[in-house]
């Protein structure tokens, strides 16, 4: 690779190791893959407990965990401003090129954004999550998205589905939009060494606990599948707010031998956990992609998923099971999936999958929309707060005096410490020369 196609990437989420989900996999994984293109990757993150400052990470990733805790699930606090001094700083000690922020309901994401921008940065920004027009939440958090993609150079998706969702709620054109879909370490995920016995069906549950992962449904259809399966048994991992009603289940239906509750599975864990089951069972209410159903494909587990948002995108058919989000549908297509079990064989849907999804097909797709993002013109402020006046009658003219008194902080900050007097920091290159053959299963980092 010329030394010209060669970027400096920033990636910035409130959603990072040593916290656990799918955007924090998808930024790790990510970053590896482009650094093993040759590109500089720095991640920003929040503070996490102890852990404050810089560390790094397998093939010298770097991570700033800058000091601001976390508000409101994982989140950190709103403050518009305050995030701009060390933003710039980081953007000038390590010479990026480009900001990539990950997450909608991310503060530093869109905080990041916004002080790139102003700053002249090519900007990237990656939606995960769906979400809907109709509550208050949700359309607070459209308004903030509008702001946020108003101006931003390109945007990616994890599925059409996603897609579609992210260009309704933001105005976004859809020529700005491209979809890349997420992946697996599948040597990491592999399959069980010996077929288990089917004399015990194993149906295997690892999410959070929250309504949205639908784990209300897992109440109500856990007890009517057991009850039509005397050899089926569950194994649940995860924890969260209705873990109390999973419990008050097992304990009103006497099913304590026959529903495991792991609590929460640490990543580096849950392969150990898929491959002692036959079934994996999805049941949220909503997702754009949803990285654990290819975790488990990749362990040779047949999925039964709840058919909505992007899951009908991830799997072939012959490997998923999909079912509306209501309780009997989905008690029918776990019976299904039962019958289906003798014809799966996992070391084929193991294979299938390794050449189905990949992080470096991943990075080098992302990789095209940072050149046509770095290709694109630049504008100064005045060209571009047209773009937040289409953001409706009083929020646009609101979203224009933000950016105004962004720009002249972001002047101040010059005179006050020029550019010159930041210090930048040489690069550390840490791949060895068997670096095309870094397997994250063995990535201590991780665990």
């Amino acid at each position: 690779m010329s030394q010209q196609k060669k970027h400096r990437i920033l990636m910035v989420s409130d959603f990072f190791y040593p916290n656990f989900g799918g955007v924090e996999n998808h930024i790790y994984y990510l970053s590896q893959c482009l650094i093993k293109l040759g590109h500089k990757v720095v991640v920003m993150t929040h503070a996490y407990k102890n852990r404050s400052g810089v560390r790094y990470m397998t093939c010298g990733l770097k991570v700033y965990y800058v000091p601001w805790k976390p508000f409101l699930m994982q989140n950190t606090l709103p403050t518009f401003y305050g995030t701009l001094p060390i933003v710039r700083t980081i953007l000038i000690r390590e010479k990026i090129t480009l900001v990539h922020g990950h997450q909608a309901f991310s503060t530093l994401c869109h905080e990041a954004l916004m002080h790139a921008r102003t700053m002249g940065y090519k900007v990237v920004f990656t939606d995960h999550s769906l979400y809907g027009f109709a509550d208050v939440g949700s359309i607070h958090m459209n308004k903030v998205l509008q702001f946020t993609l108003a101006d931003v150079t390109q945007a990616i998706c994890v599925s059409h589905t996603s897609k579609e969702n992210t260009v309704l709620r933001s105005g976004l054109p859809p020529e700005k939009v491209f979809v890349i879909p997420n992946a697996v370490d599948t040597a990491m995920f592999k399959p069980a060494p010996e077929r288990l016995s089917s004399h015990e069906i194993v149906i295997v549950v690892i999410s959070r606990l929250v309504y949205r992962k639908g784990a209300d449904l897992l109440v109500e259809v856990i007890p009517e599948v057991c009850s039509l399966h005397p050899n089926v048994r569950f194994i649940i991992g995860g924890d969260g707010p209705k873990r109390v009603r999973l419990e008050e289940m097992r304990e009103k239906h006497s099913l304590q031998d026959r529903v495991d509750m792991l609590g929460a599975v640490p990543h580096a864990k849950v392969q150990s956990v898929l491959i002692t089951g036959h079934i994996f069972l999805n049941s949220s209410l909503t997702e754009a992609f949803c990285i654990a159903i290819l975790e488990a494909a990749s362990c040779g587990l047949l999925t039964v998923s709840t058919r909505v948002g992007g899951v009908p995108e991830v799997l072939p058919d012959e490997m998923v099971v999909l079912a509306e989000p209501d309780p009997n549908d989905m008690v029918l297509a776990i019976t299904k999936a039962i019958d289906l079990l003798p014809q799966i064989d996992p070391l084929v849907m193991h294979k299938r999958m390794k050449k189905l999804y990949s992080w470096h097909d991943v990075a080098k797709r992302t990789e095209i929309v940072y050149d046509r993002a770095l290709r694109c013109s630049n504008q100064n402020l005045l060209e571009r707060l047209p773009r937040y006046l289409t953001c409706g009658a009083w929020a646009g003219k609101l979203f224009c005096l933000v950016m105004i008194i962004d720009f002249l902080f972001w002047r101040f900050l010059q005179l006050w410490k020029p550019d010159r007097e930041i210090e930048v920091v040489p690069d550390i290159h840490l791949m060895t020369k068997n670096e095309d053959t870094w397997d994250s299963s063995a990535d201590e980092s991780l665990n």
